[in-house]
């Protein structure tokens, strides 16, 4: 009840008394952090969830397959595809993270996916994701999600307050472990007088005197657009700026995690014009949070996921639809990168997952498991039953540099 009264407030009170405003966008929710530098050492955690299921055929290409452009005539042939090994092309969108790949600081994961199956719905997707359970139907009595649950399992985590400005804060980071959720649309602008008032008005009222307060302290330190390693953007662009700049400006400091959830991965028509752009706003994040981390970035690891993948052939609408085994994206100075890793199962029909979608080879939490361990020393017992449970991570791919 107390973190939903502390929402409530920060969400009609302060925008009702201070003038706050606001905005809600449909490609971006809200960015989450969390806190706990000595318990969590220096290495930083950054988890991007792509909400609308990324299509990673199209963002790592099966060039070497010929059956590719069989059940893809105009998705799987003359993409401007850039090479990343002599089988694997990445999407030219995201053309600006080869110098990273070889650098060894990008990655992919390809054929991986959470035990979602056959229903493929994105709201129960996007459940069982972020829940990290270990089941292929959501669980209600599971409440938090498992970066949350990393945050229990490390002992000393500093706390911070929950709230959330314009968006409700992830599922991924729901849970016993309290942190905090910022968006970029928000503007606290008080004079002196009026902040000294408000301090006043809430100094005794243990519910409201907490959240406030961190709210101006967020508004206060962080200014946007004050931080811009590269060239600044205009509409989404500049969207992705603010997110990256708030995000580095934490995560130079205090800040060890940050989750950030980007939409509109849903290609069901005209692929080729709808993922670009999205790819291009995620090259952006990444390459924003590279130049702004500065040394930093060696200490980095960013995770991103998908809840499941996409049909191997294109519909009647050149687009795809909702399938299975899906594509990771993974980037900072922490990973040994530059590798398509996980079992390539293949595209002939006999080797597809219901013979429609790329069979997952892998668990999708394997992996952000493994990266944990790498980052904080975590337990395999502790990973495999408290974080992510009735995950089996099997042999250690070797992550992280």
């Amino acid at each position: 009840m107390a973190d939903l009264n502390r929402r409530l407030f920060l969400r009609g009170g302060a925008a009702t008394l201070l003038g706050c405003s606001a905005a809600a966008h449909p490609w971006l929710t809200t960015v989450t952090l969390a806190s706990g530098r000595a318990a969590l050492g220096d290495n930083r955690l950054v988890v991007v969830i792509l909400r609308g299921a990324m299509d990673g055929l199209d963002v790592v290409q099966p060039l070497g397959d010929p059956l590719l452009a069989r059940y893809r005539p105009t998705l799987g042939v003359e993409t401007g595809a850039q090479t990343l090994t002599g089988y694997f092309g990445l999407h030219p969108a995201l053309a600006g993270l080869l110098p990273l790949w070889q650098a060894g600081e990008v990655g992919f994961v390809h054929a991986t996916s959470t035990p979602y199956r056959d229903k493929r719905s994105h709201f129960d997707g996007q459940d069982i994701l972020e829940a990290g359970t270990g089941r292929d139907v959501p669980e209600p009595e599971v409440r938090d999600g498992w970066l949350n649950r990393l945050l229990q399992a490390v002992p000393g985590i500093e706390a911070e307050t929950a709230y959330a400005i314009g968006r409700e804060a992830l599922p991924l980071l729901a849970g016993a472990a309290r942190a905090r959720s910022w968006t970029p649309e928000l503007r606290l602008t008080l004079s002196p007088q009026s902040r000294r008032l408000l301090e006043a008005v809430y100094h005794d009222d243990p519910l409201f005197h907490e959240a406030g307060m961190a709210a101006l302290e967020l508004s206060a330190e962080f200014v946007p657009g004050k931080m811009a390693p590269v060239a600044p953007g205009k509409g989404k662009q500049a969207e992705i700026d603010r997110l990256a700049g708030f995000a580095t400006d934490r995560l130079l400091g205090e800040t060890r995690i940050a989750a950030f959830s980007l939409a509109g991965w849903d290609t069901h028509r005209q692929q080729a014009g709808a993922l670009a752009p999205n790819l291009a706003q995620l090259e952006r994040l990444i390459l924003q949070l590279r130049a702004g981390l500065g040394d930093v970035w060696g200490q980095t690891t960013v995770l991103a996921m998908t809840e499941f993948g996409r049909t191997v052939a294109e519909n009647g609408t050149r687009g795809t639809d909702h399938g299975t085994g899906g594509a990771m994206v993974m980037a900072g100075g922490a990973l040994k990168g530059g590798r398509v890793l996980g079992r390539w199962p293949g595209l002939e029909e006999a080797a597809l997952y219901d013979r429609r979608d790329l069979m997952p080879t892998s668990d999708v939490r394997g992996w952000a498991a493994w990266a944990m361990r790498g980052l904080y020393g975590l337990e395999r017992g502790v990973l495999e039953g408290a974080v992510f449970p009735g995950l089996e991570m099997g042999d250690d791919p070797r992550l992280l540099r």
